[in-house]
């Protein structure tokens, strides 16, 4: 019984190990190879198939183990890019070593970080530079998944597999993003064999993604953020030791206050009591505060309350 849990813990390591050693662009590797399974024979450039004609969930184990450093692989998932389960259909085979690459298409990608914001500056100057294709969003750079970033570099895999050379295309480089995020991106290009052009700012051109300018780039830009930050906490800290208030202006006041009370006291429900209260001055005068804001002012009333008694 021991002997048989130690087997199975064993095994369950050499798994973890096994799917942690998988990479992200591993896929490539095995798709260059044609698929040995007769039941399968997807040829070099093309994911795996199943028996009833659709893209295999992972490539078969005869296939990625072609590969070398696959060869004790459990699985090699098919990359989600490639829609797995969705009607198999065969690709392009991959360009041979040494081939010159089959034209060259260049991919544009525009990102606005709010909504207010307007993306024809960057539409514009991407169409200008003969870029045909745009992928666009209004998201801002924090976010950790941005779908059409995600949708403009599958497109180019898929170009580059066909045997062209890709090149991604925005207006300024801080429309990728900055930091981390902008590092991890050019590492998933220079693996993706993508290549990235800047149409202006201080890296404007193209630009190898595994190049010393991207690196020292996703360092200044996360450096950037950084002091952006502090000189916005700077003003606020300056701001309050001269008396002046931070955000916007206050929908509250105390005839507000009383009258919520009074509702308060007729056991009326927060979204009752703020459809009977109107704003009085500011840019939302005239309408009724959010549910929200009325428990807010309600609790920051009952803690002083609390507060003073404590104190009496």
């Amino acid at each position: 019984m021991f002997h048989g849990l130690v087997q199975t813990d064993r095994r369950a390591k050499r798994t973890h190990e096994t799917i942690c050693g998988v990479s992200d662009d591993d896929f490539l590797r095995v798709e260059a190879n044609d698929c040995p399974m007769s039941s399968c024979a997807a040829p070099a450039g093309s994911p795996c198939r199943t028996s009833r004609g659709r893209v295999a969930a992972q490539y078969h184990t005869a296939r990625f183990r072609l590969v070398p450093h696959l060869a004790k692989a459990l699985s090699v998932p098919v990359p989600p890019f490639r829609k797995p389960g969705s009607a198999w259909a065969e690709l392009a085979r991959p360009p041979a070593a040494g081939t010159v690459p089959a034209g060259h298409v260049r991919v544009g990608y525009a990102r606005a970080s709010t909504v207010r914001q307007s993306l024809d500056t960057q539409a514009d100057s991407l169409r200008a530079s003969g870029v045909t294709r745009i992928f666009a969003e209004k998201i801002s750079t924090r976010a950790l998944a941005r779908p059409e970033l995600d949708k403009a570099v599958a497109l180019a895999r898929e170009i580059h597999a066909s045997g062209a050379a890709v090149t991604i295309v925005v207006h300024e480089h801080k429309r990728l993003g900055r930091g981390i995020e902008l590092a991890a991106l050019a590492e998933q290009l220079r693996a993706a064999g993508i290549g990235l052009e800047f149409l202006t700012g201080e890296l404007q051109g193209s630009h190898d993604p595994s190049g010393v300018v991207v690196t020292v780039l996703a360092a200044l830009s996360g450096m950037e953020r950084e002091y952006i930050r502090d000189r916005t906490l700077e003003g606020h800290e300056s701001a309050r030791a001269r008396g002046k208030s931070i955000g916007g202006a206050p929908v509250t006041d105390e005839a507000m206050l009383a009258v919520a009370l009074h509702l308060r006291g007729q056991e009326m429900s927060l979204r009752d009591i703020a459809a009977r209260l109107v704003i009085a001055t500011g840019k939302k005068k005239g309408q009724h505060p959010s549910p929200t804001t009325v428990m807010r002012m309600l609790r920051e009333h009952d803690e002083k309350t609390a507060a003073a008694s404590v104190v009496a």
